[in-house]
């Protein structure tokens, strides 16, 4: 039987999922008392766990961060489908689905009616419109079936249903709804489930569909609005006014956070200033500041990183098949760590490619210059979800110099063509 920790936050639906499985296969999951931005950036932490993300997961040496990873490990056979091929290859293909196009879709909808992301009306749309898709192939699924796979609650189940939650919980009201009933009949049936209430609680549905919630956007991104005389008696005003209380675990996430200074325990460099390279690299001739990089460096206070856009399946090549798409998500990301401006030099640079089957796409790789060893998105949790659509490989040695001198000149250290550049400073 399964024995260990989990690190995570309150309310991650990634950890609901984990936890949900462990009550049903009876494995021994502990909960870690655990601060985000201070546990995970903990050099014990970092040791366990290089990327400082969350859901985390320790058994006996085993060190584990990836939720499906974990999630599976507690499992036990039968959640996993069984000694049937065909029956663990249906799970394997759900929980694939949740993660691959449920979470991303709900993420963009959800998060900006809790104030955790800035609005955007075409990302809003796109996501609904492809939920409904997604949802429309659920709900033909299970016009004969009692759960996903076979006649028993399975990990398919346990992993789209707290994927799900979210989405049930906030913007899927009555008349969205209506559209879905052999998915709704699934998903109150998995709710209501003994160790799934255990760990979700009551899951109360969507009356009335949520919309961008500006001002706890601005509560919870002070630096997005502006400081004048209104701003600051709005402010005021909404610091008196009582919160409403949260419900569902899913809202864990909107509670209005302290505000911490991530790097207050960052030990500044005498050789390399974040500041005086931004302007060396912005002001002087290539030559020069790559050469001023070169003698001021510090890899005690400082690090960078390489980054890889993660296409994890066909549609992803056929998602970024033109270049402003790709741009876009760049763009996007940079939005979504304005956080981390001042702390990081970010870029990007795009490259024309073909995919496995042959198609053109393109390919986004990046590079980052940032304050502190661990990666800097691991010390908040925005920045964190962000991020995951990178691979991010954390350089050393010469490599340090070779990466940083070919993309902040735009090019690539092995010489692929590149056919934009993009900046974050």
């Amino acid at each position: 039987m399964a024995s260990g920790t989990l690190y995570t936050y309150s309310g991650s639906f990634r950890a609901n999922k984990i936890l949900v499985a462990a009550a049903y296969s009876g494995a021994n999951v502990t909960v870690a008392d655990f601060e985000y931005g201070k546990t995970n950036t903990s050099a014990d932490f970092l040791k366990k766990f290089p990327l400082g993300r969350v859901p985390a997961y320790e058994s006996n040496g085993l060190c584990l961060s990836e939720s499906d990873a974990i999630a599976q490990y507690v499992s036990n056979d039968a959640l996993l489908g069984g000694k049937d091929s065909a029956n663990q290859a249906s799970v394997r293909e759900y929980i694939s689905f949740a993660e691959n196009e449920i979470v991303p879709s709900a993420c963009a909808w959800v998060y900006p009616t809790l104030g955790l992301r800035q609005y955007n009306k075409q990302e809003t749309d796109n996501a609904m419109a492809h939920l409904k898709k997604c949802l429309t192939k659920l709900n033909n699924d299970l016009l004969t079936r009692t759960f996903l796979v076979g006649e028993r609650v399975t990990l398919a189940d346990i992993t789209l249903c707290t994927s799900l939650v979210m989405l049930y919980v906030q913007v899927m009201d009555s008349k969205f709804r209506e559209a879905f009933g052999n998915l709704n009949r699934w998903f109150t049936t998995c709710v209501n489930q003994p160790n799934f209430k255990k760990v979700l609680g009551d899951i109360k549905l969507c009356e009335k569909m949520a919309t961008f919630d500006n001002k706890r956007y601005q509560e919870l991104h002070p630096k997005a609005g502006g400081k004048g005389k209104k701003t600051e008696e709005k402010a005021k005003k909404t610091k008196e006014a009582k919160p409403k209380p949260q419900e569902q675990p899913i809202e864990e996430a909107a509670k209005e956070p302290k505000k911490v200074d991530h790097f207050k325990d960052w030990k500044k460099s005498d050789k390399f200033n974040m500041d005086a390279w931004k302007t060396e690299y912005a002001n002087e001739e290539l030559s020069d500041s790559l050469k001023w990089f070169d003698e001021h460096w510090d890899p005690e206070a400082f690090a960078v990183y390489h980054a890889q856009y993660r296409f994890e399946k066909d549609s992803d090549y056929e998602t970024y098949n033109l270049e402003f798409l790709a741009t876009n998500l760049v763009r996007g990301f940079y939005q979504r760590i304005e956080g981390l401006r001042k702390h990081c030099h970010i870029v990007f640079l795009f490259h024309e490619k073909k995919s496995p089957k042959g198609a053109k796409y393109y390919d986004m790789t990046g590079c980052i210059i940032q304050k502190a060893q661990p990666l800097c998105f691991s010390y908040d949790e925005i920045w964190n979800e962000f991020s995951q659509s990178f691979t991010w490989t954390k350089l050393g040695g010469a490599d340090v110099n070779k990466y940083v001198k070919a993309y902040f000149s735009g090019e690539h250290p092995d010489g692929t063509d590149v056919v934009n550049f993009d900046e974050f400073r």
